[in-house]
């Protein structure tokens, strides 16, 4: 059977901030339609992981960024309509400041609904909670209706069974996904591979079938016990892949 085509592929990559190296010797490969979440202690690198990804693949990406990335002074829709600027050309998206315009609003409407964020619409994105602003955010990057989506911690300011629901309407609307979380039960229950990382490093891509949240939790003890552990650490102090 012939395997789906090659979205994302690093080999031997790594990454320094000036004399900070966060990244080192990552080899991956994403093919399309694949279903990624990317795990690991903070700091670990995730973030600079999904920039290299998108990197490769901006022009079919929807990309929720660390900071959610919204401007403030602008309202919920003015911020998700910035998802379709490229449908939208310089001029209407220019009048849409000033009048939405009535395609632009019949959809931004209905993702609204969608989200839960119909009573927040019209307000700006400064006078909303953390939960409405990620709502928001992950509105902008539906918007944007590419194959692709990156997302950097994109549920992490919602209750759990939120995060579900959107996790699950996010998943639906895009063929590939990359998704950095914290919660390693939304990793299992809604991904099909788990890479997880560590000082810089993969130090575990397995299929989510094949993990439990409790071996999960083992990548991210701040360290591990020479004696104890000594046969089955890898470099740096690191656990093996599977």
């Amino acid at each position: 059977m012939t395997q789906p085509p090659v979205l994302f592929r690093l080999q031997g990559q790594s990454l320094s901030y000036g004399d900070r190296p966060v990244l080192r010797d990552i080899h991956l490969t994403i093919r399309q339609g694949e279903r990624v979440a990317l795990l690991g202690p903070s700091g670990a690198g995730k973030s600079s992981l999904l920039t290299l990804l998108y990197g490769q693949q901006a022009a079919l990406s929807a990309l929720y960024p660390q900071s959610a990335g919204l401007v403030d002074l602008l309202s919920a829709y003015q911020n998700i309509f910035v998802g379709g600027l490229e449908r939208f050309g310089t001029l209407a998206a220019l009048w849409n400041l000033v009048r939405p315009l009535p395609q632009a609003r019949r959809e931004i409407e209905a993702l609204a609904q969608t989200l839960g964020l119909e009573d927040q619409l019209w307000q700006s994105v400064d006078r909303l909670s953390g939960g409405q602003r990620q709502r928001v955010a992950i509105g902008r990057a539906l918007y944007r209706r590419q194959p692709i989506f990156l997302g950097d911690e994109p549920v992490s300011a919602v209750d759990p069974l939120q995060a579900q629901l959107l996790l699950e309407h996010l998943l639906a609307q895009h063929e590939t996904a990359v998704v950095s979380l914290h919660n390693r039960q939304l990793a299992l229950d809604n991904f099909q591979r788990i890479v997880v990382l560590r000082d810089g490093a993969i130090c575990c891509d397995c299929p989510a079938s094949e993990l439990s949240e409790q071996a999960l939790d083992s990548f991210y003890a701040e360290e591990l016990s020479a004696p104890e552990a000594s046969a089955d650490v890898g470099p740096q102090g690191m656990i093996p892949s599977c």
